[in-house]
């Protein structure tokens, strides 16, 4: 197929990621709205998650195909428990976000499965650095704020999910267990 057929067939913007709950969210927006930012457009709470994996477009016709490989994922044993303990500003991307100051091995291990998994659908040429983060505000183009209270979230998760983004908002389309 062409790239300029591909192009023209009905597509979804899809990621794997770990939701992050309602209650932990609301948390997460407190805590961010007393930081007083003056720069950037905050991340709707609604939208807070923690990425694994960027697919990008994919076509309507792979969506199965991928899902049924993203099940056969080997996931850790247990509910995953990430740190989301550090402020920081990605200037080159222009987003404000909350990252572990240590991922945990289980979830680098999970990150290399889907990868692995997501191989023979071709969908990124070259595959990014995984680093573990949750956006707090894009397009955020100063230095990180002074936090009065550090940063001290934990992200805990049973299940990783398939997001579809659209319009700005996202998703799930499905998800699996972490055991």
């Amino acid at each position: 197929m062409t790239d300029d057929a591909r192009r023209d067939e009905p597509f979804k913007r899809l990621f794997f990621a770990l939701n992050c709950p309602p209650v932990q969210r609301k948390a997460i927006a407190q805590w961010r709205g007393e930081l007083g930012l003056r720069a950037g457009k905050p991340v709707p709470a609604d939208n807070f998650h923690l990425t694994l994996l960027f697919l990008g477009a994919v076509p309507l016709a792979q969506i199965n195909e991928v899902c049924e490989a993203a099940g056969k994922v080997r996931t850790p044993a247990e509910p995953l428990r990430i740190a989301l303990d550090r402020l920081q500003v990605w200037h080159r991307a222009g987003i404000l976000s909350l990252a572990p100051e240590q991922a945990p091995p289980a979830l680098l291990r999970l990150v290399y499965a889907l990868e692995q998994a997501m191989l023979p659908f071709g969908f990124e040429e070259s595959p990014r650095e995984f680093r573990p983060h949750l956006t707090l505000a894009r397009d955020y183009r100063t230095e990180a704020p002074e936090a009065t209270t550090p940063p001290e979230f934990f992200l805990r998760a049973e299940r990783f999910a398939l997001f579809e983004s659209h319009k700005g908002r996202y998703r799930i389309l499905q998800d699996w267990p972490l055991n």
